[in-house]
């Protein structure tokens, strides 16, 4: 090890339960309770599940009506974002007190290169439990930690050192370390690469890294192939990103109650969801060059379709538009079960950018609503379309 750096300079850190740890914090009632974050419908989705829930089975991505059934008396909390965002810049400052080079991979965890905190700390360790317990000591929020030489290595550390600890593959030890461990830890390993593992009797990572040169090639093409060999031995050359901060996509969906049905209806949800959209996008001051647009039909069947802009977007103008056009390609005259908006290739909203003629207009009346919004509340201005009308008085004759 050199005297002036970590050995194991690269740490993941991965807030446990996020959702439920904020909400914990706001209730205190709900510290040791098993805790359901998620939409409370008919068709509500666990978001985040605390682990004495998990234990009763209950885990996140889960249809609700499931977790209830599995776990009936556990506490069940409607997600509120906004209140998760602010929590998230109040992590990700703890990290910079610690380091400047940090790469967000989404709102609750990040990487860290504290290679050159070697005068201040002995070993990588000691610096994991320093950002622990100050996350605990200033935020009341529990993480855990994964040290490494590489950013896969410490990535599936944190993983398996959940919940709330800390693990560090030393250097020198990698291969020791990957070798027994299930194929399904591999990044790019999903259900059907497994089953084509499976098929050639590989399990294990040290399996896979025994393969004969071209075998995986073969088997799952050049690029797959390669890209798992280097990591089952122990190669992942990625260094941490500072310049990319938070998440990689924003997006907002909701699964209805009731299916939509017919064109008005869904464009109405569509307004609502880009308008969503969009306070996310202002909160983190963001932008992103692709919008997703994601529908989920009736009968279970999903369509995902994108477009790619020249200019970032994140006014809900802009969003709505792109996202109707992609409704066009996309709706068949079928009832809707869930609709969902996104944009990735997220760059800073403050970052220079093109302009179109009437930006400048529409986006001041964006900036305008939106600090309205942040003093007063998410409803304090909403779209048009999204105001139900008052009762239609009846009509007084005219007096003569």
């Amino acid at each position: 090890m050199s005297e002036t750096s970590i050995a194991e300079p690269i740490l993941h850190v991965d807030m446990d339960a996020f959702f439920v740890e904020v909400e914990r914090r706001r209730d205190s009632n709900l510290l040791g309770k098993p805790v359901v974050v998620g939409g409370l419908g008919r068709r509500g989705v666990v978001s985040t599940a605390s682990y004495e829930a998990r234990e009763l089975g209950v885990g996140s991505a889960m249809p609700m009506a499931t977790a209830r059934r599995l776990a009936p008396h556990a506490v069940y909390v409607a997600p509120d974002h906004q209140r998760y965002t602010k929590a998230s810049r109040e992590v990700f400052e703890v990290f910079s007190e610690f380091t400047h080079l940090v790469e967000g991979l989404s709102v609750d965890e990040a990487f860290l290169d504290v290679g050159g905190l070697r005068l201040h700390y002995e070993e990588a360790s000691t610096i994991a439990d320093a950002i622990r317990q100050r996350l605990r000591d200033k935020l009341g929020l529990p993480a855990s930690v994964g040290a490494a030489t590489t950013k896969f290595l410490a990535k599936v550390a944190s993983d398996m050192a959940k919940p709330d600890g800390v693990l560090v593959v030393s250097a020198g030890e990698e291969l020791g370390f990957l070798r027994p461990l299930p194929v399904g830890r591999l990044w790019g390993v999903g259900p059907a690469t497994k089953k084509a593992l499976d098929e050639i009797g590989v399990v294990t990572i040290g399996e896979l890294a025994d393969l004969p040169e071209g075998i995986l090639e073969r088997r799952l093409g050049d690029g797959l192939g390669q890209h798992l060999r280097a990591l089952a031995s122990g190669v992942d050359p990625r260094t941490v990103d500072a310049g990319r901060h938070g998440a990689k996509s924003i997006s907002v969906e909701q699964t209805y109650s009731v299916d939509l049905v017919g064109r008005d209806e869904i464009e109405r949800a569509l307004v609502d969801l880009t308008d969503r959209l969009a306070r996310r996008l202002h909160r983190a001051n963001a932008a992103g060059r692709t919008v997703t647009l994601k529908v989920r039909f009736g009968d279970f069947t999903t369509v995902t379709r994108s477009t790619t802009e020249q200019v970032p977007v994140h006014h809900p103008g802009q969003l709505r538009t792109l996202a109707t056009a992609l409704l066009e390609k996309t709706e068949s005259g079928r009832r809707v079960r869930l609709l969902g908006i996104g944009v990735s290739g997220i760059s800073a909203e403050s970052e220079p950018l093109q302009m179109e003629l009437d930006s400048a207009a529409r986006d001041a009346a964006a900036d305008a609503a939106n600090e309205v919004r942040d003093r007063f509340g998410d409803d304090a201005v909403r779209p048009a379309r999204l105001v139900e009308p008052p009762p239609r008085s009846p009509r007084i004759p005219p007096r003569d």
